[in-house]
């Protein structure tokens, strides 16, 4: 496969059309491997956000959704281990999602998900798990990479939550979300990913299953470069790619979270802080397209005392904006697309080079870089049009903070092809 540089984004971005909209689209092709829809369900949500399992029912999402992945479970050094045990399955409070009471002993987001799997049967569900010092020190013996990996199959595909209460067939695999391996993991990581899909097709021999294995796969070529990218790829069903945070919060100067392509006019141009460069990485070190599941925002980030300059692109900053109190994420800086997109006395602009939106209001001198259904369609033509076959699909990051009919994930649904 040859893979060029993209010199010239706005070629590609006419392109995007032709693939979106292509004589025959509407026929079948039986022949195409269907693209991942996916998800990532926070244990937390229930709390602040008052966002539940249901609530994907209820807006249509789940009906949408091929993958869920729900996080986060703990990476320990000696194992897997429950992060919440009330959220995840000890609180009755939790509303219904088929209608049917729940009649323990599982309460919580796992038995919703139970529910919610019922419903839908064809819905995978995956455990993501968390805690980089606990995957680093597992991974570093070849015991402690077997004893790890079989601890996080019992308690999360064999379901043995605790003393007295088994709750198998909730989840269908794992996601792991090792933020981030450095250098000196690079080796360890390959050999657990290698055990972890081991141990999972042994069972899935036994069980006549096969059990999923996905991967975060950073943006940061400061942090891929510490994954054989290509390697771990051979273990994974697919990686879910991060396509946000090149920008943010952590910066004062204006720029866009999730851009498609870079742009001259960029203050950080040259960095490789974009999508297209990151898709391209993982191609380059052997990850086949169908294993690049792409990353979508569902949050955005803003800065205030931003001059009316370039409409407030690429311009200094005297400070992180505050999003409204209604906005449950409750930092600054940050806000769901949910509050981005209610906002008032804003202007929406586009950037066609980078096929990026944000928002930005003169008078409070406030600036928003977020992704919109528009921006989300086009990039799903990058999904479809990347390579002959096109990418894995996309993901969001993450349920809750999407507007209250789903539209993003919607969007990438409709989008796909």
């Amino acid at each position: 496969m040859k893979l060029r540089n993209r010199a010239v984004p706005l070629c590609v971005f006419v392109a995007l059309f032709v693939a979106l909209f292509p004589a025959g689209a509407n026929e079948p092709d039986h022949h195409r491997t269907p693209k991942v829809v996916g998800g990532y369900f926070e244990e937390w949500s229930i709390y602040g956000a008052n966002f539940n399992i249901v609530n994907l029912q209820t807006n249509g999402v789940a009906g949408k959704l091929t993958h869920l992945f729900y996080a986060f479970g703990d990476a320990t050094p000696s194992g897997c281990a429950i992060a919440d045990t009330w959220a995840d399955y000890q609180t009755p409070y939790l509303p219904s999602v088929s209608g049917a009471p729940y009649t323990g002993p599982l309460y919580g987001n796992f038995a919703a998900l139970q529910q919610l799997k019922q419903l839908h049967p064809n819905l995978k569900v995956l455990i993501s798990l968390a805690g980089a010092g606990g995957f680093s020190a597992a991974a570093s013996s070849a015991a402690g990479r077997q004893a790890f990996v079989a601890s996080c199959i019992d308690l999360f595909i064999n379901g043995n939550l605790e003393a007295g209460l088994s709750a198998p067939g909730i989840f269908d695999g794992f996601d792991i979300d090792w933020e981030f391996p450095s250098a000196a993991d690079t080796k360890n990581t390959t050999l657990l990913m290698q055990e972890f899909r081991k141990q999972l097709d042994a069972l899935g021999k036994k069980n006549k299953t096969h059990y999923l294995l996905t991967m975060f796969g950073p943006a940061g070529e400061q942090n891929f470069s510490n994954i054989e990218l290509g390697k771990v790829g051979q273990t994974l069903d697919f990686y879910n790619v991060q396509g946000y945070d090149f920008h943010g919060s952590w910066e004062m100067v204006t720029n866009h979270d999730s851009p498609m392509f870079d742009d001259k006019q960029d203050p950080a141009f040259g960095d490789n802080f974009y999508i297209d460069y990151t898709m391209t990485s993982y191609l380059r070190a052997g990850v086949p397209p169908n294993k690049l599941v792409m990353g979508v925002p569902t949050y955005g980030y803003g800065w205030t005392g931003v001059p009316n300059t370039n409409n407030g692109l690429y311009q200094g900053a005297s400070a992180l904006a505050v999003p409204p109190s209604s906005d449950y994420l409750e930092t600054p800086g940050v806000a769901t697309y949910l509050t981005i997109s209610g906002l008032t006395g804003y202007t929406r602009h586009f950037d066609l080079r980078r096929i990026a939106v944000w928002s930005y209001n003169p008078s409070t001198q406030t600036f928003w870089t977020y992704d919109d259904p528009t921006t989300v369609f086009l990039k799903m033509g990058y999904v479809n049009a990347r390579v002959p076959g096109g990418l894995g699909g996309a993901f969001v990051w993450a349920l809750k903070d999407d507007d209250a009919n789903g539209s993003i994930v919607k969007t990438i649904a409709s989008g796909l092809r």
